[in-house]
């Protein structure tokens, strides 16, 4: 995910739109489960401060932090829901169990192990291969 930069809209100089574009490097068009790893935007509007007073700039400060808060909480809700969908349909496809190498324990079909991805958030999972 990468936050853009403030930027006026030309309709109205004194607003502007904060926004937060998520891309995913396993996206392709042929890819099965488009919806989880296609990229998206998602935008808000911000008043631009109306002076260089100490105060404008206050508030200003403060409606873009509670700004790419909001942000941060949809992107959070879209990526969730995503996980989720992506899990529903492991489960709908998997019929053997599946061992976890990492934690060794045995997952039941299509269930995710929910430590490991805990563990593992954000971060890019390799999988050692086994000799």
């Amino acid at each position: 995910m990468s936050p853009s930069s403030p930027v006026p809209t030309p309709a109205d100089p004194a607003r502007t739109n904060v926004s937060a574009t998520y891309t995913n490097s396993k996206f392709t068009s042929s890819s099965s489960s488009q919806t989880s790893t296609a990229p998206f935007t998602i935008s808000t509007p911000l008043a631009l401060p109306g002076s260089d007073s100490t105060t404008h700039k206050t508030a200003y400060l403060s409606s873009l932090r509670n700004a790419v808060s909001a942000l941060q909480e949809r992107v959070n809700s879209e990526l969730t829901a995503r996980m989720e969908e992506e899990a529903r349909e492991l489960a709908a496809t998997s019929t053997a169990p599946t061992t976890s190498r990492k934690a060794g324990q045995v997952a039941a079909a299509g269930s995710v192990d929910e430590a490991a991805e805990e563990e593992n958030y954000g971060e890019e999972v390799i999988e050692d291969e086994e000799a």
